[in-house]
């Protein structure tokens, strides 16, 4: 139901995007988020956007990731720049629908490597 892409290994200071491709059915209604966990850490929040194309981000991450939907794609991606050793993660897709119950959704994870 996701499927996310784009991970690798990437210089300091440079770029990666990643896609997540959702179900149409789970998109439409889903508040969208990028979670990472880095080695040794929990999983921590990095960027969500909500239907109406509101964001929200981590501190760690503000300037420098963009959160974006495209809705005829169903697709959510994560323009990551100016990336630093401490993006280094396992980054996960999100979806968690809205209205009551919530469900969430995740992909299968993306690894981000960025050395310094």
């Amino acid at each position: 139901q996701l499927q996310a892409f784009g991970g690798g290994l990437v210089q300091a200071g440079g770029s990666l995007r990643l896609s997540c491709a959702v179900s149409r059915g789970i998109f439409s209604i889903s508040v969208m988020g990028w979670y990472r966990r880095a080695p040794g850490k929990q999983r921590e929040l990095v960027a969500a956007i909500t239907t109406g194309d509101g964001t929200n981000y981590a501190d760690s991450v503000k300037g420098r990731f963009i959160i974006s939907r495209d809705n005829a794609q169903n697709t959510v991606y994560l323009q990551m720049n100016s990336l630093r050793h401490e993006d280094t993660a396992v980054y996960y897709c999100n979806a968690r629908t809205m209205g009551f119950p919530s469900y969430d959704y995740w992909g299968q994870g993306t690894l981000v490597t960025v050395s310094s």
